[in-house]
């Protein structure tokens, strides 16, 4: 029978690495084996954990939910080409900004290791110790915390945000343009109490995950985006061995970023299939409770934020096109290569 119960210390412990993560003047967390697989930090036993619970769910007939990239509606903005046209026609600050951006959000997932998770077992009827859901509190937010910006109790590793960073200057140099970018929010806005039946501390941790594995889902459409414009021969032409770095670095980091899905995925799975305790002293089954604030909350992130961030970022390309002699004809040409890539 598959092991289904952790400690904190298993959840965190790393393979043996032959050899440690370290380029572009960043040691980062993660490292290699003596074949030089790279493989992600934390995943002896945190990765083992999360297969045997979501075994666990299918012997139950729980089906996992779906967290694939299908359920996104669009691209990324700007699609590839796009951004190819943006770096030859000198505006490689938008992707620099982007993978900045990216390290500063990446940076403050940090704050997951201090967050104390409340005890999901006051409020679920069946038993939680064998469970993903069980475990938050246990070891899985905290190595989600420490995999995005880094582990307090390693300081001498970098994390995703490095990784990140690391990409963007083996892209580009190191300090190329300015770094101080205030990201834009990419989570869902309060909407006020939407799981009235829980207590308010239950039903924010619920949200936070649901949020958290969306932003997971759209960072896959990123990485794919990213590694797709960084080995095209046609850009960094000047740089690319560097680039080619530069997109392992990605895949490295698309590697990291799995276990998050997986783990997310497990716990939304297990609520749904779970029966919990209402305010009012009686209960309500998670389907019931979980299913209406996922479908809404996948649409925020597939539609509402989707259109807002392509409006921000399409803003910024115009504003740079209309600085330009030629620059509505150069608009023409960028926003036929939207229009070419919807048709397709």
């Amino acid at each position: 029978m598959a092991k289904l119960v952790y400690s904190q210390e298993e959840l965190m412990a790393d393979h043996p690495y032959a050899k440690r993560q370290e380029d572009a003047g960043y040691l980062m967390h993660g490292g290699f084996d003596e074949e030089g697989t790279y493989i992600s930090p934390r995943t002896l036993h945190r990765w083992p954990a999360v297969k045997a619970w979501q075994g666990a769910l299918k012997e139950k007939g729980v089906p996992l939910i779906d967290a694939s990239v299908e359920l996104l509606k669009h691209g990324n903005f700007p699609n590839v080409e796009q951004q190819k046209f943006l770096l030859k026609n000198g505006y490689s600050q938008s992707l620099w900004n982007s993978l900045t951006v990216t390290g500063i959000v990446e940076a403050r997932g940090r704050a997951l290791c201090e967050f104390t998770a409340p005890d999901f077992q006051d409020i679920i009827v069946d038993d939680i110790s064998e469970t993903a859901t069980g475990h938050l509190g246990k070891g899985l937010l905290y190595a989600h915390g420490a995999d995005e910006g880094g582990d307090p109790e390693q300081p001498q590793y970098g994390a995703h945000d490095a990784m990140w960073f690391a990409a963007r200057d083996l892209l580009f140099g190191a300090n190329a343009y300015p770094a101080d970018i205030e990201p834009d929010n990419i989570s869902r806005p309060d909407q006020g109490r939407l799981m009235p039946q829980l207590p308010e501390v239950y039903e924010q941790i619920i949200l936070l995950l649901m949020n958290v594995l969306m932003i997971e889902v759209r960072a896959e459409a990123f990485f794919s985006f990213c590694q797709k414009v960084m080995r095209d021969p046609d850009v960094f032409q000047d740089r690319r061995e560097a680039a080619e770095r530069a997109a392992t670095m990605v895949e490295r980091i698309r590697t990291d970023e799995a276990i998050h899905v997986g783990y997310l995925q497990t716990v939304v799975s297990e609520m749904r299939s779970f029966t919990f305790k209402t305010v009012d002293g009686g209960t309500i089954a998670g389907k019931d409770l979980i299913d209406p604030i996922w479908q809404g909350m996948i649409h925020w992130h597939a539609e509402t934020q989707h259109e807002k961030a392509r409006e921000l970022s399409y803003a910024r390309v115009q504003e740079h096109f209309e600085a330009m002699p030629d620059g509505a004809k150069l608009l023409d040409q960028f926003n036929a290569l939207g229009a070419r890539a919807k048709a397709a």
